[in-house]
């Protein structure tokens, strides 16, 4: 075998791998997201199933708070109620842990702004083609 060859496959399978783990695809509200009315659910997507944790959600300039209960089984989707918010800058942060292992942790924001025009939601967080 080719010794070019056998480092392509070699490198082809460490690729995969390394895009096995789980990540944030998208959410809702999305990342970098302005709404002007506060969100009932928080609802994240992620690339395939993965166990949550640990989420919280805090109001820039005031405590944290960890959202529960979180659930207790893996899944692709996650959607969690939120308690009333009120306008503001918001940062929700999360852990995973997906079927191999690997623990990825991440963070999202959005904006609570009555008075402003709506953003579109970014693209797709996924960063595979």
């Amino acid at each position: 075998m080719n010794m070019s060859f056998a480092l392509l496959i070699t490198g082809l399978g460490f690729a995969t791998l390394c895009d096995a783990h789980a990540h944030l695809k998208d959410s809702q509200p999305a990342d970098g997201s302005v709404v002007t009315i506060a969100p009932d659910n928080l609802v994240l997507r992620f690339s395939e199933a993965a166990r949550v944790t640990a989420l919280a959600l805090h109001r820039v300039g005031e405590a944290e708070r960890k959202l529960v209960p979180l659930p207790t089984a893996p899944a692709q989707q996650v959607t969690l109620p939120l308690s009333k918010l009120g306008p503001g800058k918001y940062v929700v942060t999360y852990r995973v842990v997906s079927g191999d292992g690997h623990i990825m942790s991440g963070e999202l924001h959005f904006t609570i702004d009555p008075s402003a025009r709506p953003t579109a939601p970014k693209a797709s967080q996924d960063q595979t083609p």
